[in-house]
């Protein structure tokens, strides 16, 4: 399980939000990515809506918009379930990501202005604070914006918003593993080095290991789960 304890209270979402739809399905968003709902599992609209404290009608709204993104899926019979990733989409997925992060670590190293570095410094900052299992998982997101912003590339950012959901799930079964929050955070600290030096080969090497080692420690949680299902079965 994840590294702090998942609660609740943490995506509670308050009303006085000014779009309050967009709030909720942060919310369930940022449940899924903190492994308040495992892939597999079924999201029952009553625990979603005492979650969140708003109403059925919202939470199928947020439903719906996570269905079209693919973080969800609803099956007859069952209703919405979180998806599931088999340990040959991890791969594939890791393989792109390899590519495509080196690439804006690369750009951000050659293109980046001293507004793009400083925000990106600024999300590395409140990363390092996170405590909560959620906060990580959406300071981390905040962080790769800030990357990729820096890079100039639009074509890029859209390339690997497709992505977004897949990586997400996969981010936080990755952060599951023994001690890789901390590991995870040492390597952010030396992309950030070499980007501060504009050293765009040495980001784009330490931005492509840092995206193999979160790789290895999410398959690490696909093995142990299928030794764990051998022993059930």
């Amino acid at each position: 399980m994840n590294e702090t304890k998942v609660r609740d209270e943490e995506f509670r979402v308050p009303r006085p939000a000014a779009t309050l739809r967009h709030s909720v399905t942060e919310s369930i968003r940022q449940a899924i990515a903190a492994g308040r709902f495992r892939p597999g599992e079924r999201m029952p609209e009553r625990d979603l809506c005492e979650m969140t404290g708003v109403s059925r009608t919202l939470v199928r709204e947020a439903l719906r918009q996570l269905e079209s993104e693919g973080l969800i899926e609803v099956i007859a019979h069952k209703g919405p379930v979180v998806s599931r990733i088999t340990a040959a989409q991890a791969i594939g997925v890791y393989q792109v990501r390899e590519v495509l992060e080196g690439l804006a670590a690369e750009l951000f190293a050659e293109h980046a202005t001293d507004n793009d570095r400083e925000a990106l410094k600024a999300a590395f900052e409140e990363v390092k604070k996170a405590d909560i299992a959620a906060t990580r998982i959406a300071l981390k997101n905040k962080f790769y914006d800030c990357l990729v912003t820096g890079t100039g590339n639009e074509a890029l950012g859209k390339t690997l918003y497709m992505l977004n959901a897949r990586t997400m799930l996969l981010r936080a079964q990755s952060l599951q593993a023994p001690n890789r929050w901390q590991q995870s955070l040492s390597e952010l600290q030396s992309l950030l080095d070499a980007l501060d030096r504009r050293d765009a080969a040495g980001a784009k090497s330490i931005a492509t290991d840092h995206v193999r080692r979160a790789a290895a420690a999410a398959m690490h949680t696909f093995s142990m789960d299928t030794r764990d299902k051998k022993r059930r079965a």
